[in-house]
């Protein structure tokens, strides 16, 4: 594990990251994987379909990533579901394939039927869901789980045990499953789930260690982003020893999505110093391909992948976004395959006239004339309530040079 803030020509991020004080607090586990779920939860966004090829050829790029295991989707949908999963698994990748599945025998054989490496096996705890969905009891969903995680297990696979909606569950209730569980049928690993994002970085950090003392097994994390939080839940659950950290690419998911998987790896990688073998360079590769796949475009100013994350209007600092862009940028942009830019609008200075003019080739000018320009950029930029194009721009000066 990395203790350092800078990496030249590649990240500056804050040094109060690695001090000391601040890193003795956590509890940072060895290794941390990344559970991808974006063939499954990515795919549960309203509206969006892959077909067999696309979940093949974005489970390829998964592994391409770094990604350590790859939950490939739920079987019992399906049978191109089923079509999906079987021709992924005979791809022979480095990441680990996982199904989603209910508590039943039934799923759990086509898990085995698939070819997969390990279950996600879903059963309700959140309190709302226990009454009013199902009226069950802890103990209903107990007797229901503990056989079919042993016949998972029993089979070879990895088994989650995955309440969902833990994170509104009452405290007796998690707590009689968990024992329940644990006298009867432990399970390779446990997830803690905030299926509604509704809980904060505290809470899961403590609901970490919570599930931790009462089970001894590893903890996974799986959040949503409902309050804008689901990357900083998952961290934290890592900074309290979680081990497994759950994604979508691009952040897709139900309503406000999932965590995003390109943020965790970032987050891992520079904010906490975690020696991975993430490809970044192929973080827009993949991001590209599931935006034109989910026919859900990617936000101008999205984390990691938004395509105005390197641009720059300000005109302070700017020969900086060029030459020297950490002075501007905690990573630089070719981090991630993009360029700095630099645009004209309102918020420009007489360092962004000469910058673009040199960029766009049209020579030099005196200060009155570069004045003029820059007083025309930002009335236009002003009255149209946009950046200029280069057309626009060359038109202005063309029309100060003949004045």
């Amino acid at each position: 594990m990395r203790e350092t803030h800078l990496e030249n020509d590649k990240w500056w991020v804050s040094p109060y990251n690695f001090e000391s004080t601040v890193r003795d607090g956590l509890n940072l586990p060895e290794k941390v994987e990344i559970h991808d779920a974006t063939l499954r939860d990515g795919e549960q966004t309203p509206g969006v379909v892959f077909s067999v090829d696309d979940k093949i050829e974005i489970a390829t790029k998964l592994n391409e990533l770094g990604v350590d295991r790859i939950e490939a989707g739920m079987p019992a949908v399906s049978l191109d579901d089923q079509k999906a999963i079987t021709e992924i698994s005979k791809l022979g990748l480095n990441s680990k394939i996982f199904t989603f599945a209910r508590a039943m025998k039934k799923d759990i054989d086509l898990a085995l039927e698939c070819g997969a490496d390990g279950v996600v096996i879903e059963v309700p705890i959140g309190y709302p869901k226990l009454v009013t969905q199902f009226g069950w009891t802890w103990r209903d969903v107990a007797e229901k789980t503990a056989p079919i995680i042993n016949y998972a297990r029993e089979n070879g696979l990895h088994a989650l045990f995955f309440p969902y909606d833990t994170t509104r569950a009452r405290k007796e209730d998690l707590t009689n499953l968990c024992g329940y569980i644990m006298d009867n049928a432990p399970p390779d690993s446990i997830g803690i789930v905030d299926t509604m994002g509704c809980a904060t970085p505290e809470a899961i950090k403590h609901m970490v260690r919570w599930v931790n003392d009462m089970t001894g097994l590893p903890i996974e994390i799986h959040t949503h982003n409902d309050f804008g939080m689901g990357v900083a839940t998952e961290l934290a659950a890592v900074t309290a020893g979680a081990v497994c950290v759950h994604s979508c690419a691009n952040g897709l998911g139900e309503r406000t999505g999932n965590a995003a998987l390109e943020e965790l790896m970032m987050g891992l990688h520079l904010l906490y110093g975690y020696d991975t073998n993430y490809r970044l360079d192929k973080i827009p590769e993949l991001a590209e391909m599931i935006a034109a796949k989910s026919n859900i475009p990617i936000a101008r100013n999205k984390p990691v992948l938004g395509h105005g994350n390197f641009i720059r209007e300000s005109g302070i600092g700017i020969n900086y976004v060029m030459n020297d862009p950490l002075v501007m940028f905690a990573t630089h942009p070719s981090l991630t395959g993009k360029i700095g830019e630099v645009v004209l609008g309102k918020k420009s200075g007489k360092a962004s006239i000469i910058y673009k003019m040199g960029e766009l080739g049209l020579g030099e000018l005196d200060d009155e004339k570069i004045a003029k320009i820059l007083d025309e950029v930002k009335a236009t930029g002003i009255a149209k309530r946009d950046v200029l194009s280069n057309e626009e721009f060359v038109n202005i000066v063309s029309s100060v040079q003949a004045g």
